[in-house]
């Protein structure tokens, strides 16, 4: 028996004590297990193919940290490059919403990117790659927008190959961000980027002065995007919330997430009959403020028509380019003096907000779990990517083998 079966063995024994049941990152550790020589990788190497390869695994320099990988949410982004290789990345390794344990660490490592300690054993996830860029620091919030910025699961093919998540190992390199997350468990660290993307975005709202405890606000959009959206406004303090979907399934989730009355616009008949709904959904007012989520041009279109006189509107639903929207300048934004502003991503000080809500949102019973519909294994990565395409779930996640 080593020093990491007693350090389980008296956690269980406190757990029991107390009441409380171990935590997921204590029952799953894999510290102290031999290293492989070999990782396997999920290599999309066509449209719409993955490959599963096996690369050694690369010598651990003095500043990178090399992550045993348990999960990783499938993004709408991973299934553009699936469809369309939008990004001409093909042939690489994707996945960026992952988390995994410290398994080996070079020895300048001491400190994750909000100065917590960090060790081997550690649950971890990643956020960008600001090694080329040093003017984006933590706490300057939107002083630069991280277009540029790179991060793993979008990275070109190299010598490394241990590139995404969606593979058994991860080589974090020195430069990179990651954060200790030994406080959430695995279903939760997965979501951690998706909502650090709706964190941002509710931030970037605030700059307007429109946004506020009392706005009568509506989300566009029923996706695991549009759902953390409603979320994070819960959990604000937000509660005249409109969620407008064309799946009842969606919409019913999206009232268990917070959402106060929803509207299916399947249900319509053009656009004055969908925004007479919202309105009436309302009591007989339109919104205080709209959030855009669904990445569909025509869906931009309309959501102008469903908010008021001075209201304002976050777009961020286009995570890469779906084509052009069609608006009357003069009528959607000059004479309703529309506040419009655009979200993108998010900065690593709303990563760290983001544990936070992840808390918060559990603290008053929002079922973030539940986001998550699905779960494969790597070797079935093809068929969670088709299960998503369907639109069969909501969030469809990679676990390790020795997770499911």
């Amino acid at each position: 028996m080593n020093s990491n079966d007693i350090e389980q063995i008296v956690k269980q024994v406190l757990a029991n004590m107390q009441g409380v049941a171990p935590s997921t990152a204590a029952s799953s550790s894999s510290a102290g297990k031999p290293i492989p020589k070999t990782s396997r990788v999920a290599m999309l190497t066509a449209l719409e193919h993955y490959d599963i390869k096996e690369y050694p695994i690369p010598e651990v320099g003095d500043d990178d940290i090399l992550v045993k990988v348990e999960g990783c949410g499938i993004c709408g982004t991973d299934a553009h490059e699936f469809k369309k290789d939008p990004f001409g990345l093909i042939p690489v390794v994707l996945g960026h919403e992952g988390t995994g344990e410290i398994v080996k660490m070079g020895k300048n490592v001491k400190k994750d990117s909000a100065g917590k300690d960090l060790k081997i054993g550690d649950k971890v996830v990643t956020c960008m790659i600001f090694s080329d860029d040093p003017d984006i620091e933590m706490f300057d919030l939107n002083k630069k927008n991280v277009g540029a910025a790179d991060v793993y699961g979008l990275l070109p093919d190299d010598d490394k190959h241990l590139n995404g998540w969606f593979a058994d190992y991860l080589l974090v390199r020195g430069g990179s961000t990651i954060f200790n997350v030994n406080d959430l468990d695995l279903d939760m660290r997965i979501l951690i980027e998706p909502c650090a993307v709706l964190v941002h975005a509710v931030e970037r709202a605030k700059t307007t002065g429109i946004l506020r405890f009392n706005s009568r606000v509506v989300v566009q959009g029923c996706g695991p995007i549009g759902l953390i959206c409603i979320a994070v406004l819960r959990t604000m303090g937000v509660e005249n919330i409109v969620a407008v979907d064309g799946e009842d399934k969606r919409l019913a989730f999206a009232k268990e997430m917070g959402a106060g009355q929803t509207v299916n616009f399947k249900n319509y008949q053009g656009i004055e009959a969908l925004a007479g709904a919202v309105s009436d959904a309302f009591g007989g007012h339109l919104a205080d403020f709209a959030f855009q989520c669904t990445g569909s041009p025509a869906a931009h279109s309309n959501i102008y028509k469903f908010i008021r006189n001075g209201g304002g509107l976050c777009e961020l639903g286009f995570f890469i380019n779906g084509g052009d929207a069609t608006i009357n300048p003069h009528f959607d934004m000059c004479s309703k003096e529309i506040t419009l502003v655009g979200s993108w991503v998010y900065t690593l000080r709303d990563y760290a907000t983001t544990f936070d809500f992840i808390k918060r949102a559990k603290g008053i019973g929002l079922p973030l779990e539940k986001l998550i519909t699905h779960k494969f294994p790597l070797s079935q990565i093809n068929e969670a990517h088709k299960t998503n395409l369907k639109m069969e779930g909501l969030k469809i996640a990679i676990i390790a083998d020795d997770l499911l």
